[in-house]
């Protein structure tokens, strides 16, 4: 005997079964929580180097798709097995990807990374005399009384300088002996991004196998139409992070180039340090040039505060260029979204997920906001109403329609 699917007891069944397993699975993790979180951290150290090699993958996929048009079209004419053709391009495509990557990012660190320490030390050391200078052109400049000047001096320069000296200093000092004598971490860290370049190779290489992999287990469980509707919506949810993610890198790269220049040519001091600060921090969207414009500001205008005053001028003609030339030609509309979805996207983000979830809450929060949009258009349609939302700023005309209910005497 059969037993029919159909049966609505069967599934009541089922659903009760689902029910009682999710909370007592639910129940198991809040009240084992310690015991669950490292379990957890137990799997996500065995899975760093997948996370590191997709990371490096996702990221390193358009320039590796470049190369391998290009080095296919020029093996064409020269090999006529195709299989072979194939696995050179592949090769080559790889090995040229991951040298100029390498090349490029060894080289901005031996170039960054001693000027930056140089330029946070003479930071460090010059800072009370700074702070002195700038009160003496202030009230130099703005003719404040003594009485002013002594309360600015006492409260404002003095505290200021006490906490920079007392907190800031000695937590720099920390973390600089923390990274010293952490040498067990940062093995680690390497370890994990070695085992990641090599996972990467496999990844670039073998990323139409894994997709068509991915596919065949779609079409597999799901019917004919779903998998197509699943499979094309992968791909809009890939074209969402790839063309953010990428764009946003490649535009924070031109700004801090920009910066650099720019701030070369007006001789403004600790050069390089601001023009990392500013391309690092461009990568947060919206909020990423206010972050990094105050505290270059900051160091600027204690070293030569009309220079500051220069400075502060410089980074907000640089974000107009960036907010309407830059930005729109190499991100394009990659979101679709409006402004204060973005700032939301970003607020919530980066609560939850600090840094990263700053920069992905944006592609995330856009896929969520496509697909309900969709929905909202769907339910709309089903019931013969118009789906451009001007119509509802005034929905008088809509529900004048319905009928009044006479009063009750």
């Amino acid at each position: 005997m059969k037993l029919k699917i159909e049966n609505t007891y069967f599934k009541w069944g089922i659903t009760i079964f689902a029910s009682l397993s999710a909370s007592i699975i639910l129940f198991f993790i809040i009240y084992r929580s310690e015991e669950f979180g490292q379990i957890l951290r137990v799997i996500i150290s065995i899975v760093t180097p997948f996370i590191y090699g997709f990371v490096i993958a996702y990221l390193l996929t358009p320039s590796y798709n470049f190369f391998l048009r290009k080095i296919n079209l020029s093996l064409t004419p020269l090999i006529n097995n195709k299989r072979k053709l194939i696995s050179l391009s592949k090769l080559l495509s790889t090995a040229i990807t991951l040298i100029l990557s390498i090349t490029i990012i060894s080289g901005l660190t031996s170039m960054v990374l001693p000027q930056l320490a140089t330029s946070i030390l003479g930071i460090v050391n010059t800072f009370p005399s700074n702070a002195d200078g700038l009160m003496i052109w202030v009230v130099d400049n703005f003719n404040l009384s003594d009485k002013t000047a002594n309360f600015i001096n006492d409260n404002i320069v003095n505290n200021l300088t006490n906490w920079f000296m007392d907190n800031l200093v000695p937590t720099m000092s920390e973390v600089v002996e923390g990274v010293s004598t952490g040498l067990i971490s940062f093995l680690l860290v390497i370890k994990n991004f070695l085992l990641g370049l090599i996972i990467c190779v496999y990844f670039l290489n073998g990323k139409e196998i894994f997709a068509a992999q991915a596919k065949k287990g779609v079409f597999a469980s799901c019917t004919k139409d779903r998998a197509e509707f699943i499979i094309h919506e992968a791909k809009f949810i890939n074209r969402t992070f790839s063309g953010f993610v990428n764009g946003k890198i490649i535009d924070s790269i031109i700004v801090g180039i920009i910066c650099f220049i720019s701030l070369t040519i007006m001789d403004m001091p600790y050069t390089l340090l601001i023009s990392v600060i500013i391309g690092v921090t461009n990568i947060i969207p919206f909020f990423g040039p206010f972050i990094g414009a105050i505290p270059s500001a900051i160091i600027i205008l204690l070293e030569s505060p009309i220079q500051g005053v220069y400075f502060v001028i410089f980074i907000q003609i640089l974000q107009i260029i960036d907010g309407n030339v830059i930005g729109p030609k190499i991100l394009g509309d990659s979101t679709g979204i409006p402004s204060f979805w973005v700032i939301f996207a970003i607020l919530v983000g980066g609560g939850l997920f600090g840094f990263i979830g700053m920069i992905i809450g944006i592609p995330i929060f856009a896929v969520i906001y496509a697909y309900v949009g969709r929905y909202v258009r769907y339910k709309l349609r089903q019931k013969d109403l118009p789906v451009e939302t001007l119509y509802y700023k005034d929905t008088s005309h809509y529900t004048s329609k319905r009928p009044v209910e006479k009063e009750v005497k």
